[in-house]
């Protein structure tokens, strides 16, 4: 059983999708280890949501998926430092084929901020991978996020969604655009070299941004040399920020604030010159006091979120009708995947029946021919029963024809030839 916890800008406080972000990488390993029936786990965090999707073993003896879901919170909790009922009253829920509509969904960016973002369908391989690297993944799980990538992809190549390189950093800096009056000649510093980074800095140029610095609280310039950004040292840091027209922060080191309103008030002086800082990080990268300096306008997540425009009806309705069928195929093909031990009984059975015949024919001396009317024969009697089993496991009555099977193919406990041995 798929099983999956999420919690996202619609449903859950700031805080604590903040506290959230700030989980280890290892998550995934540890949510794996919370209770015997957890198969595999995917974790899946971004600077809006953090989900985990789960593996449940369906055995008679774990078949509620409820004490492994406590116990996965138990650790999400403790890892994020945040009270128990805290996260579990801001968390939704989803299990069976709702896990894959869900995160067919999220992967093609209907569940975005900005809908039909670009990265997060990078975001939702990258989750792939790690739990793939820490060995935590399981078939369904693998399935189920490769369907959503190439659900992600079809969104993208057959409706406008594709067409407009959608993201939460080219909204919000839609949003601060009209206070702009020139961003051509804007000063701009980006803080931060990391994933996010590049995509803050495709955003900038898309609008005119030119003259644009960047600086790395790790220090490496590798980022700045690569696309020709002057690089800001650690010393020239707070002048630069207070000089800027604009400051983008999307850096992931979270120990501190990248910018604290006391030192970028002794930056900036006396003045109240206009400035406005956009604050991408979760955790935040700037300290919420900056909002309160004079002159200065933070937009973190939050604001953007509130601010986010409604978006096409129309290309958002495809959308989810390409989710809604991609969801509906991915349940159809898990179902027929359930039923494949009782096929390959089946074809054990016919299989080791029609070796007994061609044995009794050899002896018999029957010509090549009587051989291959058996070998078609039972190929197609093969085919018509598998065929069968699939159409009606796709229609959800699977479990009916495996039942089936296993009452009309009888256990492994001798031979037709050494039946027909006895019998003689």
């Amino acid at each position: 059983m798929l099983v999956c916890l999420t919690a996202h800008q619609r449903s859950t406080p700031f805080d604590s999708l903040e506290r959230l972000s700030t989980v280890g990488d290892d998550l995934a390993t540890q949510l794996s280890d919370v209770h015997d029936s957890v198969r595999g786990a995917v974790v899946l965090a971004t600077c809006n949501r953090f989900e985990a999707y789960f593996d449940i073993a369906e055995d008679a003896e774990l078949a509620s998926p409820i004490p492994a879901m406590d116990a996965a919170m138990e650790a999400i909790a403790d890892a994020a430092q945040m009270p128990y009922r805290s996260l579990r009253d801001n968390v939704d829920f989803a299990h069976g084929n709702q896990v894959a509509h869900h995160l067919f969904s999220v992967a093609s960016g209907l569940d975005s901020v900005a809908v039909g973002e670009d990265e997060i369908a990078g975001q939702v391989r990258r989750a792939l991978e790690s739990a793939r690297e820490h060995g935590v993944t399981t078939a369904p799980l693998e399935h189920l996020f490769q369907r959503a990538t190439e659900t992600s992809r079809t969104v993208k190549n057959t409706t406008r969604l594709g067409e407009s390189g959608r993201s939460l950093v080219r909204l919000a800096v839609d949003l601060v655009s009209p206070r702009i009056d020139d961003w051509a000649r804007a000063h701009v510093l980006l803080v931060g070299t990391g994933r996010y980074a590049a995509a803050a800095l495709a955003a900038l140029r898309a609008v005119g941004a030119e003259d644009i610095r960047v600086h790395s609280r790790s220090g490496r310039q590798r980022f700045a040399n690569r696309e020709g950004l002057v690089h800001v040292t650690t010393e020239d840091y707070a002048a630069e920020a207070a000089r800027a027209d604009i400051v983008v922060t999307c850096t992931a080191t979270a120990d501190t604030f990248a910018l604290r309103a006391a030192e970028h008030a002794a930056a900036r002086g006396d003045g109240t010159r206009p400035q406005v800082i956009i604050d991408l990080g979760l955790p935040r990268n700037v300290d919420p006091d900056v909002a309160l300096l004079p002159g200065v306008d933070l937009l973190d997540l939050e604001t953007i979120r509130l601010h986010a425009p409604v978006d096409e009806a129309v290309t958002v309705g495809q959308a989810r009708e390409i989710v809604a069928t991609a969801a509906q195929r991915h349940a159809a093909a898990r179902r027929v995947h359930e039923v494949a031990p009782s096929v390959v009984d089946l074809r054990s059975f016919i299989t080791g029946v029609l070796d007994d015949e061609l044995t009794r024919a050899r002896r018999r001396g029957d010509s090549p021919e009587v051989e291959t009317a058996l070998r078609h024969f039972s190929g197609v009697v093969m085919h018509h029963l598998i065929a069968r089993g699939h159409t009606l496991a796709s229609s959800g009555s699977g479990t009916a024809w495996a039942d089936a099977i296993r009452l009309v193919v009888p256990e492994p406990t001798g031979t037709a030839a050494d039946d027909e041995g006895e019998r003689a």
